[in-house]
């Protein structure tokens, strides 16, 4: 005879009176934070942080901007004063007159703009795309000498007066949109306007970008009269405030008195908290438009990609821009991914190195760390960034301040704001940050950088 009835406690009862192991709460939005393990970290006193340099010439960014309706594209009058021979003219009707004399032009890859040799005939303005300056090699090969891209230019010599001959050949990379003005155009307008040419004679030569010289002698014999010299500062120099990410966490009192075990709810509400707290943080060191460091990189430091993908060529040129003592480079996991299959591709294989106890990828010995927070844009463009740090070496340092009242970990304060009618405990969270740096050549991007 056969039994076809249960013979066992089956699991589904069992499990009534079985207890279940549960995790804390799981935060996918948790990363592993790199740049703020990285940089070192100051306090500054009073809440400011003031940055004192050697007194330097700036005359401007250096780019000109461009507004567009549709497909035609203009420079915006006042930009024109970015181009050296036209600084300081402040006259808005000759600028506006100038700017509507530029002819807008169309460039495909592989396109020649200027020829090396030829007189400089155009005043160049590329608002869009990016052009490469080849030269001939000392052993006849042609050499890539730099990139222009948009808002840089080039033929300003027109203004001089003198026929300079071009000194490279410019080539369309990609598909460019640029800007020309003619010397025909040029010469029209400096003949119907006095005060262009009022301003042109009458032009100093600026100093240049750059800091102010040192006097010294050197190499000299004999009773030589030595010069005498002091080091100038910079008048009004930056000063960074600490800036700030706060919530306010609540907490029911039913919650907090009666579902505490085995997991402390409070304790995990605020762990969490702080947990996204510090992401912001992150993400704000890399993208305020105050203190970001995406946005305090000198434009001198910013280069552009050869051809799109992140190559060894490029990440070569990204170090020379911090040069001296870099520590580590910065970039999107996608972004590692494109450098790894542009090596791939070559059959190169990046060295690891030792970071901290774990080994990470890294060009000519300078460790690679991923970012999440440096942005990539719809058309799949992204940059990296390359820095030094440390006060001592005059690099990037991060800001915050620590020994805060009701500090819960070290720069981060939570404060006990009360109970409502309501009976919800209602917590404060803060924390204080910011960073800077010290001089421009502690901070380089490669911007540009394709991941499809």
């Amino acid at each position: 005879m056969t039994e076809t009835g249960q013979l066992s406690l089956g699991t589904a009862a069992a499990r009534n009176l079985a207890t279940t192991t549960k995790t804390v709460p799981q935060m996918q939005e948790i990363t592993s934070r790199h740049l703020l393990r990285l940089l070192p970290w100051v306090q500054p006193t009073g809440g400011a942080y003031r940055v004192n340099r050697r007194l330097t010439y700036a005359v401007g960014d250096g780019r000109v901007t461009f507004t567009n309706t549709g497909a035609e594209v203009r420079v915006i009058p006042a930009e024109l004063c970015e181009l050296p021979p036209l600084r300081g003219l402040d006259d808005g009707d000759v600028l506006a007159a100038l700017a509507g004399r530029f002819v807008q032009r169309e460039l495909e890859p592989g396109d020649t703009l200027v020829a090396a040799g030829t007189p400089v005939e155009d005043v160049v303005l590329i608002a869009h795309g990016k052009i490469t300056k080849q030269t001939e090699g000392a052993y006849g090969h042609t050499a890539t000498s730099g990139l222009l891209a948009d808002g840089d230019h080039l033929g300003h010599e027109l203004f001089t007066g003198d026929s300079p001959a071009w000194g490279f050949t410019a080539v369309a990379a990609t598909a460019c949109t640029v800007l020309t003005l003619s010397r025909q155009a040029y010469l029209e307008l400096l003949e119907a306007s006095p005060e262009l040419r009022s301003h042109l004679e009458g032009r100093a030569d600026p100093p240049g970008d750059g800091e102010a010289e040192i006097a010294m002698s050197a190499g000299h014999v004999g009773e030589v009269a030595l010069p005498g010299t002091f080091v100038d500062y910079q008048q009004a120099p930056r000063e960074y405030e600490l800036s700030l990410a706060q919530t306010v966490l609540r907490v029911h009192t039913r919650v907090a008195d009666l579902y505490n075990e085995p997991i402390n709810q409070t304790e995990q509400q605020l762990r969490l908290t702080i947990e996204a707290l510090l992401e912001r943080k992150e993400n704000e060191l890399v993208n305020n438009r105050d203190f970001g460091l995406l946005h305090n990189a000198d434009l001198s430091q910013r280069i552009h990609t050869r051809s799109g993908p992140p190559t060894p060529d490029d990440l070569d040129e990204l170090l020379a821009t911090v040069w001296k003592d870099p520590a580590f480079i910065l970039a999107h996991p996608k972004a590692l991914a494109a450098f790894g299959h542009e090596c791939n591709s070559r059959g190169l294989y990046p060295d690891a190195v030792d970071a901290g106890g774990y080994q990470v990828t890294s060009w000519r010995g300078v460790p690679m760390f991923p970012c999440d927070k440096i942005p990539v844009s719809a058309r799949g463009l992204t940059s990296m960034m390359v820095m030094r740090v440390g006060e001592s070496d005059q690099g990037v340092v991060g800001l915050h301040r620590v020994g805060l009242t009701d500090e819960y970990k070290p720069g981060i304060s939570v404060r006990f704001m009360g109970i409502n009618d309501k009976a919800i405990i209602s917590y404060l969270v803060s924390t204080y940050y910011s960073c800077a740096v010290l001089v421009p050549d502690a901070l380089g991007i490669l911007e540009s950088v394709e991941i499809a």
